[in-house]
C-alpha cells in the first residue's frame, strides 16, 4: 500500500507556528512517528507552499498511490484548481485539517475541495492523520 501525505502552505511552520492552534511538535517528527508505527505500508511526504507544485504533486500520484491524505491548508477555501486537480484523479483524497476549522473565522468554514474528497477529519491535531492511515488500511 502506498499512501502520502500532502500538506500546504504554512504547514512547512509546525511546531512554531501558533502553538496553541497547531501544536508544538514538528511534522517532520511527527512523520517519522508515522513511519515507525506503519512499517507496513509506503508512506510518503510532500510539503508546499505553492499550489502549483501541490497541483503536480496530486498528477504525479494520482493514478498509482493507494491513498492521499490531503491538508491544503489555506487553499482549502481558495483553490479552484485545487479541487479541480482532485477531481481528476483517480486516487481517493482524504481532506485532513489540524485545526477545527469550523470553530475559527467564517471564512474557513467553506471547503471548495471537499466534494472531491471521500471524507474530512478536522479538529484532531496531528492525530487526524494517522486516523486517516488507518482509514485507507482498514478500507484496502
Amino acid at each position: 500500500m502506498k499512501l502520502l501525505i500532502l500538506n500546504g502552505p504554512n504547514l512547512n511552520l509546525l511546531g512554531k507556528r501558533e502553538p496553541e492552534i497547531y501544536g508544538s511538535e514538528s511534522f517532520d517528527t511527527f512523520f517519522k512517528k508515522l513511519q515507525a508505527k506503519y512499517e507496513i505500508i509506503s508512506l510518503a511526504y510532500f510539503q508546499s507552499n505553492l499550489e502549483g507544485e501541490l497541483i503536480n504533486k496530486l498528477h504525479e500520484v494520482g493514478f498509482d498511490y493507494d491513498g492521499i491524505l490531503f491538508n491544503a491548508g489555506g487553499y482549502t477555501h481558495t483553490s479552484v484548481a485545487l479541487s479541480d486537480a482532485i477531481a481528476g484523479i483517480k486516487t481517493p483524497v482524504l481532506e485532513v485539517h489540524i485545526s477545527n476549522v469550523y470553530a475559527r473565522e467564517e471564512y474557513r468554514h467553506k471547503s471548495i475541495i471537499a466534494q472531491h474528497c471521500i471524507g474530512s477529519i478536522t479538529g484532531l491535531g496531528l492525530l487526524g492523520y494517522d486516523l486517516g492511515i488507518q482509514y485507507f488500511i482498514e478500507k484496502a
